[in-house]
């Protein structure tokens, strides 16, 4: 049995956040969440409940198809990765002496 602390049933899922589950299925096939099966049921884990509250946004609020959330979400990551590698070359420069001014 699941850790109930670590994992949330894909039915408490969708009754606590009143999303279908075929749109939590969708995200899962996506790649986009990482759903869990333990003893024939679907589980979804706690630490992915923030990234899925922004795709429901995005969906419900928003009306953004699951084409749409796959691309948004690729962009943000790589966004992401793009502004780690800034703080990484901005960190080598001042290291090195060669970056005096902060940079906002």
């Amino acid at each position: 049995m699941p850790d109930s602390e670590d994992l949330i049933t894909s039915e408490e899922c969708c009754s606590y956040y009143n999303i279908e589950l075929s749109f939590l299925q969708s995200l899962n096939e996506y790649g986009l969440i990482e759903m869990r099966s333990v003893e024939e049921k679907q589980y979804l884990p706690n630490t992915q409940l923030s990234e899925l509250e922004k795709f429901i946004r995005l969906h419900y609020e928003l009306g953004i198809n699951m084409e749409g959330i796959d691309a948004i979400a690729h962009l943000l990551l790589k966004m992401k990765a793009m502004q780690e590698e800034v703080a990484e070359l901005r960190n080598l420069l001042q290291i090195g002496g060669h970056f005096d001014r902060e940079v906002k």
